[in-house]
C-alpha cells in the first residue's frame, strides 16, 4: 500500500492508509485500536523491551536516553476511544499516526547524524543531537513571552514535523497582531486570510522563532500532502526579507527517506507507506 509519490492524499485519505497498514502490521506486534469508521492503532512495548511503533535500534536509543525518554511520556488525547480505557496510561508517541514517533524513528537511529549525505540533505554539521520538544520564546506586545513548542532542534536547525494533521491551525486578527515581531516578518495582509481568520498559525509562530533566535526553520511533511504544501508556500510568500525566506525550507518524508539505511526504508515502506522519491 505504499503509494506512488504523484499521489495526493487529503488527510483523511492518509489516516485510512495509516490505519490499513497498521492493522496489518499489529498482527505480529501488541497493540490495540481505537473505536470510529478509520481506526488508529495505539502500540504497546512487549515484554522483550521492543515496541511495534519504533524501529528497535531507534527505541533502544530513545530508552537510553534520559531527555528523549522523557518525551515518551506524553499523554495520548483520545484515550477515551481506545476499549478499556481504563485500564493502562497511554503516551502520544504509541500512536501509529504520531509524527513526532515518525520523527524520533528516524533522527534517533544509530549513527543517522553521522552520514554526511543525511546531513547535507538538511544543511546541517556532522555529529549533532537532537533535541526534542523545544520551547520557542516569542514576544508579545502586553510584555508576555509565547514558549511555542517546536518538534525539534538540530543545531541552528529548527523542525516541525507533520504526517496526519489536518492543518496548521488557525488564529484571529487580534490573536496574531500580538506577536512584537510580526509585522517586520511579514506582509501581514498577505497571509492566508479567510475572513478575518488566518491559516497556518503554527507555520507564522515557528517562522517567527526563526526569525528572532536567528536560525533556520525546516517543515517536513508528507510529500502526497498538498494541502499542507500550499499553505507552507502562502505563509512564506508573505515573508518581507529575502534573507529571512532563505532560511526557511520544505523537505518530505520520501526525501528523507532516500538518505536512511535500507531497514530504516523498509520501516517506513511497512509502516508508513512512505517510500524514496524518484
Amino acid at each position: 500500500m505504499c503509494a506512488a509519490f504523484r499521489d495526493y492524499f487529503s488527510a483523511g485519505m492518509q489516516r485510512r492508509n495509516l490505519s490499513a497498514l497498521n492493522l496489518l502490521r499489529g498482527e505480529s506486534h501488541q497493540h490495540e485500536s481505537t473505536f470510529g469508521r478509520v481506526a488508529s492503532v495505539i502500540y504497546s512495548e512487549k515484554e522483550d523491551g521492543e515496541h511495534g511503533n519504533f524501529l528497535a535500534a531507534s527505541y533502544k536509543r530513545i530508552c537510553a536516553d534520559a531527555s528523549w525518554r522523557k518525551r515518551l511520556e506524553k499523554a495520548y488525547t483520545s484515550s477515551s476511544r481506545v476499549p478499556r480505557s481504563g485500564d493502562r496510561r497511554r503516551a502520544e508517541l504509541e500512536c501509529a499516526n504520531s509524527s513526532d514517533a515518525l520523527l524520533m524513528n528516524i533522527f534517533c537511529y544509530p549513527r543517522i547524524l553521522h552520514s554526511a549525505a543525511f546531513c547535507a540533505l538538511l544543511g546541517i554539521d556532522v555529529g549533532l543531537r537532537p533535541q526534542f520538544g523545544v520551547r520557542a520564546h516569542l514576544a508579545m506586545r502586553s510584555g508576555e513571552i509565547d514558549r511555542t513548542e517546536l518538534d525539534m532542534c538540530l543545531g541552528s536547525l529548527l523542525l516541525e514535523a507533520k504526517l496526519t494533521e489536518s492543518g496548521f491551525g488557525c488564529a484571529s486578527r487580534r490573536r496574531l497582531l500580538r506577536y512584537v515581531d510580526l509585522e517586520a516578518v511579514f506582509r501581514v495582509e498577505e497571509l492566508p486570510w479567510r475572513d478575518e481568520r488566518v491559516n497556518g498559525y503554527q507555520l507564522i509562530r515557528g517562522v517567527l522563532a526563526a526569525y528572532a533566535a536567528e536560525t533556520r526553520y525546516v517543515l517536513i511533511c508528507d510529500g502526497r500532502r498538498a494541502d499542507l504544501q500550499e499553505t507552507w508556500f502562502q505563509v512564506l510568500r508573505a515573508v518581507r526579507s529575502c534573507d529571512v525566506r532563505s532560511r526557511m525550507a520544505l523537505l518530505s518524508w520520501q526525501e528523507i527517506a532516500n538518505h536512511t539505511p535500507a531497514v530504516v526504508q523498509a520501516f517506513l515502506r511497512e509502516k508508513y507507506g512512505i517510500c524514496r522519491s524518484a
